[in-house]
């Protein structure tokens, strides 16, 4: 490789020189000739990251080219959707493009595994995309599966998310509930409970070993095993600041209504470095 060439390389191409220049297999294309593609498994953006995203952008251009094939008299996105919005924020006039003659079949393929290896997609999408794929190709899940290289298993398990309530899904889109959650949640059969459950377990006011043992529970009333109690994010954030401040390992058993702290020590050192923190913090609230 020359040392001499500031190199970024999509697919193998090279894409600028050290004077900035585009290598070849690389055209510069007005920004207004470049379209998103309508099936793009991703539909949601952080406006905020995409903002963020411009700023380097405007100040180095666009670093790594969008893909793209040609459709008619434009230019549709297969990968670098981000990328390219970023550029109209920054108000690019042009943006560098890989033109490939892909079809539709490899347009889609591409878009849906690009977004899962970089872990753009929320769950829902990603059954959505999932879905759509297997619907329009009259593909078998473990067809996709190989194609994408994903387990069956994940691919079966990802699309079952569709059969959860609206409610549900969208808090799973949202980000208010994770898909493990969601998952553990598809072991009840009534709806209502569902969104119960849900609602109860949206932005992490419980893991998800805790809607487990509660979903067990309700399924098992006479069973002995009981859920701990549920503890909010500020009671987690609390434990982990403790174990900062007494550089030892804290627990926390109980709640917001009741409960008890236990504070760890190894040896009689860690007792004492202990004790003295306390009194230093004891001192400090008095003065």
């Amino acid at each position: 490789m020359n040392k001499d060439l500031t190199v970024f390389e999509v697919e193998n191409i090279k894409t600028y020189d050290k004077n900035g220049n585009l290598n070849e297999g690389i055209r510069e294309i007005a920004i207004e000739e470049v379209i998103p593609n309508p099936d793009q498994p991703r539909k949601t953006f952080d406006p905020e990251a995409i903002k963020e995203l411009s700023k380097t952008v405007k100040k180095y251009g666009l670093i790594q080219p969008i893909i793209a094939t040609l459709d008619r008299d434009k230019y549709v996105i297969v990968a670098g959707e981000r990328r390219y919005r970023a550029a109209q924020v920054a108000g690019l006039k042009t943006v560098p493009v890989i033109v490939k003659n892909l079809t539709r079949k490899q347009i889609d393929e591409i878009a849906l595994i690009e977004n899962i290896q970089r872990q753009n997609l929320n769950p829902i999408e990603e059954a959505n995309a999932y879905k759509k794929f297997i619907d329009d190709y009259k593909l078998t899940q473990e067809d996709l599966a190989k194609n994408i290289g994903k387990s069956r298993v994940y691919v079966t398990n990802t699309m079952r998310l569709l059969a959860l309530p609206e409610e549900v899904r969208k808090m799973v889109e949202l980000g208010r509930l994770s898909g493990t959650h969601a998952r553990a949640i598809l072991g009840v059969d009534d709806e209502m409970l569902q969104i119960t459950l849900a609602k109860a377990a949206c932005d992490k006011q419980m893991s998800v070993h805790q809607l487990e043992l509660l979903i067990h529970n309700k399924k098992n009333p006479n069973d002995k095993k009981k859920a701990k109690p549920i503890q909010s994010l500020e009671l987690r954030q609390l434990v982990r600041t403790m174990e900062r401040v007494f550089a030892t390992h804290v627990t926390l058993q109980g709640n917001e209504q009741k409960g008890r702290f236990y504070i760890d020590y190894y040896t009689p050192d860690d007792l004492e470095r202990i004790i003295d923190l306390i009194e230093i913090l004891r001192r400090e609230s008095n003065s």
